[in-house]
């Protein structure tokens, strides 16, 4: 008989980090407790899951606006990006981004460390750590002119970022973090959405000092990495500069049993359940064998993660859910329910 936990109604709950009470998590048997830390944090701020809200500014003055998705479960919403306030060249020099320094910004982090740090694993999140915010401060197609037309001031915009979520990371691992999260999206379906050269350049210099500006801090520190889509031709660079988690291994656009094959020594995996077609379109018998086929290959002696390549949203049938927890844990799902 499946056991019923009744989770409390939440106040505002920023899934990037705000509000969360981690009452879920622990229903469902997580072994991971994430607390977020910079510009992501600003994808769903003041209360923007609200419908009747329709647009905002965050605090890096990046303007966003709320759009509706409609699924045959129902109406959802998200946010997407309206305005890029270094759209003009003129504004970057002067552009004065958020204090990474706050104390404030690390209270709900101390609160889980102080809560929970002996029965969890506890991730410091700064992710959209460089390109994404960049490319959102300036706009995604201006960042790409200036990578081939003026490297100097996309190293300028780059920067902003990469400053503003290294001393964030510093701060969460001063404060006890287990890992650090951090990424950006630079891969598309099956290939890259900048060249590996261009990646070489601006990119990976700046992550090889951020890891090894965290670990310095605690050499025992895990680095986990985040990029959707087939980033293939950087992996090997990924474990060179430091990276020891790569996530969430998006399973139609790289083979999850061809990376443990050739980076199962080196590197741990984390995600691998397809969220394009088998947990939202599948019955929960592709769910099953999915989940049985990643345990068997990518989890081969250890080294995985398990769960979804992104968040599960309204598309998803419950059964899925379902079906994906308890293949997992070998355990009757907890039906949670507010």
């Amino acid at each position: 008989m499946n056991e019923v936990v009744h989770i409390p109604a939440a106040t505002h709950h920023n899934p990037h980090g705000g509000g969360n009470t981690y009452e879920l998590e622990r229903a469902l048997d997580e072994d991971l407790l994430l607390t977020s830390v910079g510009w992501a944090n600003s994808y769903y701020a003041n209360d923007s899951y609200n419908p009747g809200r329709d647009s905002y500014t965050d605090e890096w003055s990046i303007a966003w606006r709320n759009s509706t998705y409609t699924t045959r479960f129902g109406e959802g919403h998200y946010t997407e990006i309206a305005k890029n306030p270094l759209a003009e060249d003129s504004a970057i020099q002067g552009y004065r981004p958020p204090d990474p320094d706050r104390p404030e910004l690390y209270s709900e982090s101390e609160w889980v460390l102080r809560t929970f740090k002996d029965e969890y694993w506890i991730v410091g999140v700064t992710v959209t750590t460089i390109f994404e915010t960049a490319w959102a401060l300036r706009g995604y197609e201006r960042l790409l002119m200036d990578f081939a037309a003026d490297p100097e001031r996309a190293d300028a915009v780059l920067d902003i970022p990469y400053r503003y979520h290294m001393r964030a990371a510093e701060h969460l691992v001063r404060r006890g973090v287990d890992m650090i999260w951090i990424g950006d999206d630079v891969g598309a379906q099956n290939a890259m959405l900048i060249s590996p050269q261009t990646w070489r350049r601006f990119l990976k210099p700046r992550m090889a000092a951020f890891i090894s500006s965290i670990k310095s801090i605690n050499s025992s520190l895990k680095v986990a990495y985040h990029s959707d889509g087939c980033i293939l031709p950087i992996i090997p660079e990924l474990i060179e500069v430091g990276v020891d988690v790569l996530n969430p291994v998006q399973p139609r656009s790289m083979d999850p049993a061809l990376l443990k094959k050739q980076y199962g020594s080196t590197l741990c995996f984390w995600g691998s359940i397809d969220e394009q077609q088998t947990l939202p379109f599948g019955q929960p018998s592709d769910v099953r064998a999915e989940v049985m086929q990643r345990l068997q290959t990518l989890g081969r002696n250890g080294g995985l993660i398990i769960g979804p390549t992104h968040h599960v949203q309204l598309d998803t049938p419950v059964e899925n859910v379902r079906m994906l927890v308890d293949t997992v844990t070998g355990t009757p799902y907890l039906t949670a329910r507010q």
